[in-house]
C-alpha cells in the first residue's frame, strides 16, 4: 500500500506504541520522525541501536516516555542535548532508559524476527550493564554448561525505515550500509517504509536487501526523507547540519524556534511520564 507520509504515520503510529526508527548512519528515516513530532504522538517507547539527531528531536518534542538503545550521540559532533535535558532535568518530561550493547540490540531484533522469545550471546561480561539493565539475564548452556547472556526479543509495534526504492506493488529495495533494518521490519507488528522513489521494476543492485510487500504494511514516497543522513546513490550526508544541530539543541528556546520553523510544531509542554 503506497500512501502519503502523513497518512502512513496517522494510521500506523499510535500514542503509547513501541516505535523503532532504524538506520545506521545511512538511510535514517528523519522525515518520518518529523511527521511523528508534527502529529503530536505521546508516550512512545523509542527503540534504536544508535539514536542520533532525529531521536534527540523526538525526545525534545515530548513524544517519548522511554528509550531502549545501545549508543546515543550526535555522530562526529558530541552529545544529544535534548536527550541529556530529559535525563538530567526531566525536560520536557522524564525519560526512562534501557541500555544495551550493539550486539545485544541486534540479537534482540533477530530474536523478534525469528519468532523466539529471547536471544543468547557471549556479551556483557565484565560490564555494569548487567546490574543496571533488568532485561539482561544469564543462562546456562544445556550442552556445555557455559554461562551466557540472554536478552528478550524486540517486537516493536511499528518499525519505520527509509530505503532507496519500492515498486508499485510495495516491494522495497535498499542497499549500501543496511544495518539492522531488515530484522527490525520482520520483528515488528506493523511497518512503514519511506522511499526516495517508486519505480516500475526493481533492478538488481550489488549488496541489496529486498523486503517483499507481504512484510511491509505501507510505503510512502519521500524524496530526501533521510536528510541530513544520506541515501547511497541519491545524496550525500550533510555534515554541516549535524554540526548546526549541536547549537540548536543546547538551548530550549532555540529548540522551540526550530520546532516551529522547521517542523511546524508547537513548543513542548513540560509534563510527567506515564
Amino acid at each position: 500500500m503506497i500512501v502519503p507520509l502523513d497518512e502512513g504515520v496517522r494510521e500506523l503510529v499510535h500514542d503509547g506504541d513501541t516505535v523503532a526508527l532504524e538506520g545506521f548512519t545511512h538511510l535514517i528515516p528523519v522525515a518520518a520522525g518529523h511527521e511523528i513530532i508534527r502529529q503530536g504522538r505521546r508516550d512512545l517507547t523509542l527503540v534504536r541501536m544508535t539514536p542520533d539527531v532525529v531521536y534527540d528531536q523526538v525526545i525534545g518534542a515530548g513524544c517519548a516516555a522511554r528509550l531502549v538503545f545501545s549508543w546515543g550521540g550526535n555522530p562526529g559532533v558530541g552529545s544529544l542535548h535534548r536527550f541529556r535535558d530529559a535525563i538530567q532535568n526531566g525536560w520536557p518530561r522524564p525519560l526512562e532508559i534501557e541500555e544495551h550493547s550493539h550486539a545485544g540490540m541486534a540479537n534482540r531484533y533477530v530474536a523478534g524476527a525469528s519468532g523466539v522469545p529471547f536471544a543468547v550471546l557471549r556479551g556483557y561480561a565484565g560490564t555494569d550493564l548487567v546490574d543496571q539493565t533488568p532485561t539482561i539475564k544469564t543462562v546456562e548452556c544445556p550442552f556445555t554448561g557455559e554461562r551466557l547472556a540472554a536478552v528478550p526479543a524486540l517486537n516493536p509495534d511499528v518499525t519505520v525505515i527509509h530505503a532507496q526504492r519500492a515498486d508499485r506493488a510495495g516491494n522495497v529495495q535498499l542497499w549500501g550500509i543496511t544495518g539492522i533494518q531488515k530484522e527490525a521490519v520482520l520483528a515488528a507488528r506493523r511497518s512503514l517504509v519511506t522511499v526516495e522513489e517508486v519505480v516500475d521494476r526493481l533492478e538488481p543492485v550489488p549488496g541489496q536487501v529486498l523486503l517483499p510487500s507481504r512484510v511491509v504494511t505501507a510505503v510512502s514516497v519521500v524524496p530526501g526523507g533521510a536528510r541530513p543522513s544520506y541515501a547511497h546513490g541519491y545524496y550525500a550526508r550533510d555534515n554541516a547540519a549535524y554540526q548546526a544541530w549541536d547549537a540548536v539543541s543546547r538551548d530550549r528556546d532555540a529548540f522551540a524556534r526550530w520546532l516551529a520553523d522547521e517542523i511546524g510544531a508547537p513548543a513542548p509542554l513540560p509534563g510527567k511520564a506515564g
